[in-house]
């Protein structure tokens, strides 16, 4: 697969381990159908005397009471994010491009599942500026989005992947499982989305209780709330979410800074959560998600990480703006999302530079002293230095929400973008840098303080984890990224490692615990349950089951009695959150490698074995379960399998790699270090894949040659302790203590605390 489509789709699909048991769930779903849950306002009576479970009563009920919101709500592309199609909603043309239009209903000619040209009917519009794309039926009640998209604004069919040749079979394909939409887009357009997938038959029955995104898409089921208007108010509204971040808050503006001041702190992130459920880049983990729940038991969201974010933390892939505005200053100050945007109608509480000027005092702010451009400009507009926009799906350009200060001393320092490019692309970044300094006479510190860091983390420079650390431990940090510094330090040898884990596990912030819960995975069995055991039993939801996952290998007899009750409790909300997404198979994968780690092997096979009848290229499926036939000791299916997976994907690394340490386990050098010199020639980025085949030439007596690859290796990585480590022992056991020595020194100064390194130059030190 290539290009950013193709990355930005195996992010959404999932990132799966290969080879190693622990593959972390990392997709992106809509909900699975449950009974209507209990939520229970404060102040609710006891049990016995428990209202009725909240009921979805429709956009429609609530304009009889709220009609301004109403009205707004009707015009907006919430209303209108999902619609039938029919001549009310469908806005393409029906000439020259692939739909057909008869007596109302529309048909999209297309190459089919099969590979032939046939007629599909178009069920639903998909969206509605600046493109609309429509959502064609096939069989097994599946709903597809489909590829040729049109253009709204300049009225014309253009393709999403016009660089793409894709034929059935792709998952980019329409017909494909990166464009469904019972899995990848249902969830986000149209109100309390039920799945309900048969991963028997492998059908769906997708329902939903309002076709777009209905008034209690934010404020929850509405019956309570009807009921409660009908008896005149009294008790609580019967809402369960209460959106009350600004009630009662007004904003003053500080003399001394020309910026506003919140009158009383953000207690909560009620309606930024609310956003986040759609605005966010996360997978999903539970069903039956209602506005006012917690995120994170529902959400597992996406780190600052790449490719999704520059080192930076400025958007690069389809991030949905959550991400960066939690990184951003305005958040710390108490902003929230309907500060600036007007919930209802989704517009803008003011255009252009009166938006900002709301708590940036004007004649401050919108001054040329403050942007040194002429105005009327684009380099005179707020949002186009500091938010400015990356386009998707061709068209479709979105502002970044992290509301950051131009640095194009970091585009100079460390390749980022800058907003000033977006004019000044023809003069480049060291230009921009001398003309900020000269207007400042010194280069902006701006808010966010990571770059540097997560750049060195990037380039897996040496001593990189010490800066990871050191942010991860800083509480001035945001909460998002100090949990993207713990997600970022995993597989760091450092004891700066051990204490940000240690310390990460008592976070106050959920998001810093998850990401603690995926570092802990790394450390030895008996640290990594003293860390995460208390976990078993967090707040949320994503946290107790990522503990659960870097805890499978844990027997029963390690543990308590009160910590297996918690570890199976977390266990079985692990599974479910695989289970609610049984149509992909890298769920499947996920739950397989799983059941192995807990040495259930049979279990784990049928897991696999689901994931390749998904789709029986999926890789991962056949490397993962190959490991757990390795693990279960039947070696021959193990080499099966994995000749099965050559076949079906000839130029793939991974496969190659796992067929490799097959071959070396079974004593056949010649194939093994043939398959390892497969995988390093296909990947040849991946330090794992040399440092193994210099270990399997120097088994195999090819000690020279190791030792030269090894050499190579460690100019090519210098900070990859695993390379160092060989290449210093290997010259150790060759009898060239000279370059031993040289070797020790190297892996010393990249890990100065490692005590394998000081043992290497203490043993190798003259007499």
């Amino acid at each position: 697969m290539s290009g950013e489509s193709r990355k930005t789709l195996a992010l959404l699909a999932g990132a799966l381990a290969l080879v190693v048991f622990g593959a972390a769930l990392m997709f992106r779903s809509p909900r699975h159908a449950v009974p209507l849950a209990e939520l229970a306002a404060p102040g609710a009576p006891a049990a016995a005397e428990a209202p009725a479970a909240l009921e979805f009563v429709g956009s429609e009920a609530c304009g009889g009471c709220h009609g301004p919101e109403a009205a707004d709500w009707r015009e907006s592309q919430h209303s209108r994010a999902m619609q039938p199609a029919d001549d009310a909603h469908v806005l393409a043309a029906t000439i020259g491009g692939p739909m057909r239009a008869r007596r109302g209903h529309f048909s999209i000619q297309a190459i089919g599942p099969d590979g032939r040209l046939d007629s599909f009917a178009v069920r639903y519009t998909f969206g509605l500026d600046p493109l609309q794309q429509y959502l064609v039926e096939l069989p097994g009640g599946r709903l597809q989005a489909f590829t040729t998209a049109w253009d709204v604004r300049a009225r014309r069919w253009f393709e999403l992947y016009p660089h793409e040749k894709l034929v059935p079979g792709d998952e980019l394909h329409w017909t494909g499982r990166g464009q469904s939409w019972n899995y990848m887009c249902a969830d986000c357009h149209s109100t309390d989305v039920q799945k309900r997938y048969d991963p028997g038959s492998r059908t769906y029955d997708t329902r939903f209780a309002e076709v777009a995104v209905g008034c209690e898409s934010c404020h929850g089921p509405g019956s309570r709330h009807v009921a409660w208007m009908r008896e005149e108010r009294k008790g609580p509204s019967g809402l369960s979410a209460v959106l009350d971040e600004r009630a009662g808050v007004h904003w003053t503006i500080d003399a001394a800074t020309g910026i506003a001041v919140r009158s009383a702190p953000r207690k909560g992130d009620v309606e930024i959560e609310v956003c986040a459920q759609c605005h966010s880049r996360r997978s999903q983990i539970a069903e039956g998600y209602r506005a006012g729940a917690p995120f994170l038991d529902h959400y597992r969201p996406a780190f600052l990480v790449s490719p999704l974010y520059h080192a930076d933390g400025q958007q690069d892939g389809e991030v949905y703006n959550w991400g960066s505005f939690l990184q951003s200053r305005m958040y710390a100050k108490g902003v929230t999302c309907s500060d600036c945007h007007e919930p209802h109608s989704g517009h803008l509480r003011a255009e252009g530079n009166a938006l900002c000027a709301q708590c940036h005092a004007p004649e401050r702010y919108d001054a040329a002293s403050h942007y040194f451009h002429k105005p009327g400009t684009a380099g005179a507009s707020c949002v186009d230095c500091h938010m400015p926009a990356r386009t998707y799906m061709l068209i479709d350009p979105r502002r970044d929400h992290s509301l950051r200060i131009p640095r194009p001393d970091q585009t100079v320092a460390l390749g980022v973008p800058n907003a000033c490019d977006s004019c000044h692309h023809e003069r480049g970044a060291k230009w921009a840098e001398e003309k900020i300094r000269g207007w400042h006479g010194r280069d902006p510190a701006g808010f966010q303080r990571f770059a540097t860091a997560f750049h060195e983390d990037d380039l897996g420079k040496p001593g990189a984890v010490h800066g990871l650390a050191a942010i991860a431990l800083d509480s001035t940090e945001p909460a998002l990224v100090r949990a993207s510094a713990l997600a970022r330090m995993s597989g760091a040898v450092d004891p700066s490692v051990i204490e940000a884990i240690e310390r990460g596990a008592k976070d106050a912030s959920a998001l810093v615990r998850l990401a603690t819960t995926e570092l802990a995975a790394d450390l030895p069995q008996q640290p990594r349950a003293s860390v995460l055991l208390p976990l078993l039993q967090d707040p949320m939801l994503a946290v107790r089951i990522g503990a659960a996952d870097a805890l499978a290998e844990l027997t029963d007899d390690q543990l308590s009695e009160s910590q297996r009750a918690a570890r199976t409790r977390a266990s079985e909300e692990y599974v479910a959150a695989q289970r609610y997404a049984a149509d992909r198979p890298e769920a499947r994968t996920n739950l397989g490698t799983y059941y192995a780690r807990r040495q259930q092997f049979d279990a784990a096979q049928a897991e696999f074995q689901a994931a390749l009848a998904l789709d029986p290229s999926y890789v991962p499926a056949y490397v993962n379960a190959a490991d757990a036939f390795r693990a279960a000791g039947r070696e021959d299916d193990a080499l099966r399998l994995l000749e099965e997976a050559r076949s079906r994907a000839p130029a793939n690394a991974d496969v190659e790699f796992a067929l490799g340490l097959t071959q070396a386990r079974r004593k056949d050098g010649e194939r093994a270090i043939a398959a390892l010199e497969r995988a390093v020639k296909l990947g040849p980025d991946q330090a794992r894949y040399t440092y193994t085949l210099a270990i399997a030439l120097h088994s195999f007596e090819r000690t020279p040659e190791a030792l030269k690859l090894l050499e190579s290796a460690a100019k090519k990585w210098p900070q990859n302790r695993s390379v160092l480590l060989a290449r210093a022992t290997m010259l150790r056991d060759a009898g060239q203590t000279d370059a031993a020595r040289r070797a020790a020194a190297d892996l010393l100064r990249a890990f100065p605390d490692d005590q394998d390194a000081r043992t290497l130059r203490d043993e190798l030190a003259p007499r």
